[in-house]
């Protein structure tokens, strides 16, 4: 997405992006014109400071209440160390004084999209991870069984340990697993440690 609405710039950015480094695009006069179309997903957004109606700050805002991860490239006229500061504050992935270094703006809009990328990669990836570690892939008829899967729900929203024992083979980690990836701590890594391969000395 463009938003810009200085014409003779945003048909300028518009060549570049589409014509010169082959990206599809949208262009906007207005934020308000650009917010209405955020379900088509955007993979980067460059967007103007100062625009009629709601500024480019407002309207960063809420950008990242609708997307957190998009990436937002901030131009401004103003060129001052201030507004590019609040721009990074709020959320910008990168800020640019016009008029815009083309030669600098290239690498900015690839990295940006090569970023936003790989943060949609990972979050597939938890949500695979969230969905084969889910209790309803724990199979078992077995009554003792779903007496300890109602349990572990309790206890998913906590920030406590959890002691899981038994015999060998019985899915103690195959519980763990599934308490970690659908608990507060998901988002972080879950750490296996063999205790039995911990040199006495070091317990």
């Amino acid at each position: 997405f463009i938003v810009d609405d200085e014409l003779a710039l945003s048909k300028l950015l518009n060549h570049w992006v589409k014509e010169k480094w082959h990206y599809n695009t949208e262009v906007f006069q207005s934020s308000e014109e650009m917010l209405k179309k955020m379900n088509r997903k955007p993979s980067l957004i460059l967007l103007d400071i100062m625009l009629p109606g709601l500024d480019g700050i407002e309207t960063l805002k809420r950008i990242k209440q609708i997307d957190d991860n998009v990436p937002v490239i901030m131009l401004s006229a103003q060129g001052s160390v201030e507004v590019a500061v609040e721009a990074l504050r709020f959320g910008a992935f990168d800020y640019f004084p016009k008029p815009i270094d083309q030669q600098r703006l290239e690498p900015a809009i690839k990295n940006a999209i090569k970023s936003y990328q790989l943060t949609k990669e990972i979050e597939n990836l938890r949500e695979n991870v969230k969905s084969e570690y889910s209790f309803d892939h724990i199979i078992s008829a077995d009554s003792k069984m779903q007496d300890v899967f109602k349990f572990v729900s309790k206890v998913l929203n906590n920030d406590i340990s959890v002691l899981i024992y038994g015999e060998s083979g019985t899915g103690k980690e195959l519980i763990a697993r599934a308490i970690h990836y659908n608990g507060i701590r998901k988002n972080k890594p879950f750490v296996v440690v063999n205790c039995a391969s911990i040199p006495r000395e070091l317990l």
